[in-house]
């Protein structure tokens, strides 16, 4: 059984690796092999990583067995939209999908900041699987946007009202 929890510093290179082995899964036959290298090795690495969890008004969690990180979720306010939270990552290793890890994970961080009013989120829109675990959570598409500044990743923009 997984346990979500505040990820911590020394979480940080088992968290790396979760990321590169899921966005490989995802992503390879999207990008290619060698995009998405370049993604997480920028993305992903240990030091980008550490910026996220130093980072003041975000949440960082982890699904810990006490053997294992089965997934990572990273949520922050937004910097330019007041009362809106943004789900930033939200991964679960790809032999651990659909067995409500990633819900739990989801669960813990739309709680984290309770003045938010909004979840937003950037997902690719070939990812017909996320889009299906995100509207099933309440989101609904809202637009569309680039994502990764100069790789221009194509992205569609989900929002979710938070009513507690």
């Amino acid at each position: 059984m997984f346990f979500v929890r505040t990820a911590s510093e020394r979480d940080l290179a088992k968290v790396s690796a979760l990321l590169a082995e899921t966005w490989h899964a995802t992503y390879d036959a999207l990008y290619g092999a060698d995009k998405v290298s370049e993604i997480t090795a920028h993305w992903h690495s240990v030091p980008a990583l550490k910026a996220k969890l130093e980072r003041k008004d975000s949440e960082f969690v982890v699904a810990d067995n006490g053997r294992e990180l089965a997934g990572m979720g990273y949520v922050a306010m937004s910097k330019d939209r007041p009362k809106t939270a943004f789900l930033r990552q939200l991964y679960v290793l790809p032999r651990y999908q659909r067995q409500g890890i990633g819900r739990d994970m989801f669960a813990e961080l739309e709680t984290c900041f309770p003045d938010a009013e909004y979840m937003r989120l950037h997902v690719e829109p070939r990812n017909g699987a996320a889009i299906s675990f995100y509207e099933r959570l309440g989101f609904e598409k809202i637009g569309e946007a680039t994502e990764g500044g100069a790789l221009g990743l194509p992205a569609l923009v989900l929002e979710k009202r938070l009513d507690f």
